[in-house]
């Protein structure tokens, strides 16, 4: 086919999901270089793809924009002026199929059925079956129409100089005698969340062994007082993080050793921009979620524990399945390469 001039890519939210269709983009541009590319996204999801060398325009939509016949019309109106010859729908959901409707394109791309739902594959003219795991892979193989194979999907995250500046000031107020972890204890679901004294005795245990300390980030006042709880049982080993942007904690990442997390979109910031990551994952399984890449590990439950999928939300069983030794000797063979030092 003749290559794109204008593409639109759809992926209007989690933070973490948004993340996940990033290589896509890198893949497309290294695809086409003189196409457009063009990104549908609400809420502060944005803010993470702001500055991205393969994005050139992103189309930012407020939390609710549905239920506002203005907001659509807006939209549609953008989406008209852009010229896409292509949309393609990286989500698969109502929400998302309606600004790859509204884009005109001609060729309309979306992740066949059952990856698909609520009937967003009405909106397509082209729909891929995968057979692909992991979410990244899936949305790369979305390509394939464009003749696009991705082998070895890559995020190509921005600098952003402003929160790389602020970040790296807050840190030398710290003067720690060396590179810290970055713990985050939160995540969008109660079943993604970890024990709040099981993370203080990693920190505890990772500053014992080798002079370590975890700085522990946070975002919003739930996560925040979590955050002080945790810093409060293990208060020589750890900081609690000022309030951060999403640049500024992708920023922070770019400076840590190591980020350990639950399935929740600073985990996945973290791993785009390329800091080993260790990923707690309880009820929705790593190998299709975890975070993307060679240099990150995962630690899960017992088998048995991981509940049924219409169950992963409610679940509060699998993580608590997640031992602590586990997790540090996790840390320890990421960021030490299997051998324990001292500072």
């Amino acid at each position: 086919m003749e290559a794109p001039r204008a593409i639109v890519l759809v992926k209007l939210s989690a933070i973490g999901d948004v993340l996940h269709g990033v290589p896509t983009a890198v893949a497309i541009k290294r695809a086409f270089p003189t196409a457009r590319i063009g990104w549908v996204v609400e809420g502060r999801a944005a803010d993470v793809l702001a500055g991205h060398p393969a994005i050139d325009h992103l189309f930012r939509l407020p939390r609710g924009w549905m239920k506002s016949w203005q907001a659509v019309r807006a939209l549609r109106r953008q989406l008209i002026d852009f010229h896409a010859d292509v949309a393609i729908d990286m989500q698969g959901l109502l929400k998302s199929a309606v600004p790859t409707w509204l884009s005109g394109a001609s060729l309309r791309i979306g992740h066949a059925r059952p990856e698909s739902r609520e009937a967003a594959w009405l909106a397509y003219n082209c729909a891929v079956p995968s057979t692909a795991t992991h979410v990244v892979d899936r949305n790369c193989g979305l390509l394939e129409p464009l003749g696009v194979r991705v082998v070895t999907p890559d995020f190509n995250m921005p600098d952003w100089p402003v929160s790389r500046h602020r970040m790296e000031e807050w840190l030398t107020t710290l003067r720690l005698m060396s590179t810290p972890v970055v713990i985050n204890p939160g995540a969008g679901w109660p079943s993604k969340i970890w024990p709040e004294e099981r993370f203080a005795e990693v920190a505890q245990i990772l500053h014992d062994r080798h002079g370590l300390t975890s700085i522990i980030v946070w975002g919003g006042d739930r996560e925040r007082d979590s955050a002080n709880r945790i810093a409060a049982a293990a208060p020589h080993a750890t900081v609690v993080a000022p309030q951060t942007t999403l640049q500024d904690l992708g920023s922070l990442c770019r400076l840590a050793r190591l980020f350990v997390s639950g399935d929740t979109g600073p985990l996945h910031l973290a791993a785009a921009v390329g800091t080993p990551c260790v990923g707690l994952f309880g009820p929705v399984p790593a190998d299709r979620n975890g975070p993307y890449g060679s240099i990150h590990t995962t630690v899960e439950p017992p088998a048995a524990l991981r509940p049924k999928w219409e169950d992963r939300k409610t679940d509060t069983l699998a993580m608590a399945g997640i031992d602590v030794d586990r997790v540090v000797a996790a840390c320890e063979r990421l960021a030490f390469h299997g051998h324990r030092i001292t500072a």
